[in-house]
């Protein structure tokens, strides 16, 4: 509780902690006293702010740069994305590496690789690792289904754990996605989806300030809900194509990058947007539903700019409020992540801030 209010609010004194906390000050005091010999937390000098009376306090600060973080992305469908982070989620080294082979266990030994590469880029004590992996992955960060990584049952985190030794914390990509919007990037917890877009597609999803897991870890699989259908095959899309899941038509059949890619590959300009109008429609199809359903305010999309902003995106959102009544979608907010790539990273971030310290 400490730690979450010295996050979100800045310094305080120890009479505001226990104000804000509901301890009392002996209480306060004694945390804030461990806080400090852990190095968590340090006293900032006399409380000098304007309106205060009586004795002033000394602030106490979170040590934002005392330790560093590391995080991992895995949407990409080539490369591995990772940063190095202060507490307060800034990112003080970014990297990436290219898959030589981006499924099974050689993509488990990149990313080992690409991990001891960042720990050792770090200039402080590492709090621990976070990953955004694809796929189905549950409260102890094992990766359940990952189709596209060809992974299944696989522990990652600790497995990770124990070769690095250090706290690693995985959990699916566009969760973290959206844990970053949320926290840093100036979502709203009301009702935040993140939905993801690399070598597969995934929604993360935040209603209430609390991320939705679904009774099987499968919340926001929308990446496999069917999108093209036989009755298509003679329209703007095609022909329904097989899926890494093993079934036919599914979304991430026509919104993930390489299907992306090629569907534009070699045409013009004005060919191009229609294209990316065609599946910008059938995206707004699939979201009709879950917006109405779960009466989200914003809708973000985090991959790539020229694929996702434009085209895609104004069809997608004509098409979720041709299909809502006005009382879901007038307010609703369509947007790119404002955190660019750093989307998944952020969120990776806050896994340990969670995991670590309880601050989310």
């Amino acid at each position: 509780m400490v730690l979450q209010h010295l996050f979100h609010e800045g310094p305080g004194s120890r009479a505001d902690l226990a104000r804000s906390t509901g301890l009392t000050r002996v209480t306060v005091s004694d945390l804030v006293s461990e806080l400090m010999t852990d190095g968590l937390v340090a006293e900032l000098g006399q409380d000098s702010r304007e309106g205060k009376v009586g004795k002033p306090g000394t602030l106490v600060g979170l040590q934002t740069e005392a330790f560093q973080i590391v995080a991992v992305d895995l949407t990409d469908d080539e490369l591995l994305h990772g940063a190095v982070l202060d507490l307060s989620g800034h990112v003080l080294e970014q990297r990436t590496a290219r898959f030589t082979d981006p499924q099974g266990d050689a993509a488990y030994t990149a990313l080992l690789g690409f991990c001891r590469e960042l720990v050792a880029a770090a200039t402080r004590p590492v709090l621990g690792v976070g990953v955004g992996s694809p796929g189905i992955v549950d409260g102890t960060g094992t990766v359940l289904e990952a189709p596209n990584r060809d992974w299944y049952g696989v522990p990652l985190a600790e497995r990770l754990g124990a070769a690095l030794g250090l706290p690693v914390h995985v959990a699916n990509d566009a969760d973290t996605a959206a844990l970053g919007e949320f926290t840093y990037g100036g979502g709203t917890g009301s009702g935040l989806m993140a939905l993801t877009v690399g070598q597969g597609v995934g929604a993360g999803i935040v209603l209430d300030g609390a991320l939705v897991a679904g009774h099987a870890n499968a919340a926001g699989e929308l990446g496999h809900v069917t999108a093209v259908d036989e009755r298509d095959d003679d329209g703007p899309l095609g022909p329904a194509q097989p899926c890494a899941c093993g079934r036919t038509g599914c979304l991430e059949t026509l919104l993930a990058v390489p299907a992306l890619r090629r569907r534009l590959a070699g045409l013009d300009a004005a060919a191009a947007d229609a294209a990316l109008a065609a599946v910008g429609r059938r995206l707004g199809t699939v979201l009709a539903p879950v917006v109405s359903a779960l009466n989200l305010a914003e809708v973000v999309l985090c991959g790539p700019a020229e694929l996702l902003d434009g085209q895609l995106r104004n069809a997608a959102f004509a098409a979720v409020a041709e299909r809502t009544m006005p009382v879901t979608s007038r307010d609703l907010t369509l947007r790119m992540t404002t955190l660019g790539e750093a989307a998944p990273l952020s969120g990776a971030a806050v896994l340990v801030l969670s995991g670590q310290l309880g601050v989310t």
